[in-house]
């Protein structure tokens, strides 16, 4: 008898996290902080990361959909490779922060994870400092470390394309001869 693949259901079950507070942030064994400097100015990098949730596809290629959930309250997003995250938003302050807990996830071994946006004015642009923090057994704590650089790349291209979408490239005005 031939075997049915599995239903789409099962394919999408994950277990609870533990549901840790914002101070996680900077207690968590393992944090991966980057920054970024955008020309874009924070309210505009801020509603496209907290209000403008479903276009983070466009701008940050590990992400393949999100959508709010429990009326903004919540996030269900879903990474390439078919890791997804169904998370509570833990700070909303405009134009400065946003941070989220993953709440459930089908990623192995991971017991807690927060992620924290935080956006200073620089001149007309945006300082941006992306902490990821996570708990888990030693070796998922090992490879969180040994996956710094990817993650950091990641993160710089999603930096770049985000600004390309919220400051599009100026074309000369008529008359500069370029």
């Amino acid at each position: 008898m031939a075997r049915r693949p599995p239903h789409r259901s099962a394919l999408r079950s994950g277990r609870r996290l533990d549901p840790v507070e914002l101070e996680f942030v900077s207690s968590a064994p393992v944090r991966l902080v980057f920054t970024a400097a955008l020309a874009a100015p924070p309210s505009a990098v801020h509603r496209s990361l907290a209000e403008e949730v479903g276009s983070w596809p466009s701008w940050f290629r590990a992400v393949v959909s999100a959508m709010p959930t429990g009326g903004g309250a919540g996030r269900a997003v879903r990474l390439r490779g078919g890791v997804f995250f169904q998370e509570t938003i833990m700070a909303h302050e405009p134009d400065t922060r946003y941070a989220y807990r993953v709440d459930e996830t089908n990623a192995p071994a991971v017991r807690a994870m927060l992620e924290e946006w935080v956006l200073s004015p620089v001149g007309s642009g945006t300082r941006v400092r992306w902490t990821m923090a996570a708990d888990g057994p030693s070796a998922f704590l090992t490879v969180m470390r040994l996956a710094r650089p990817g993650v950091g790349m990641s993160f710089r291209d999603a930096m770049r394309r985000l600004d390309r979408r919220l400051i599009p490239a100026r074309h000369p005005s008529s008359g500069t001869g370029r």
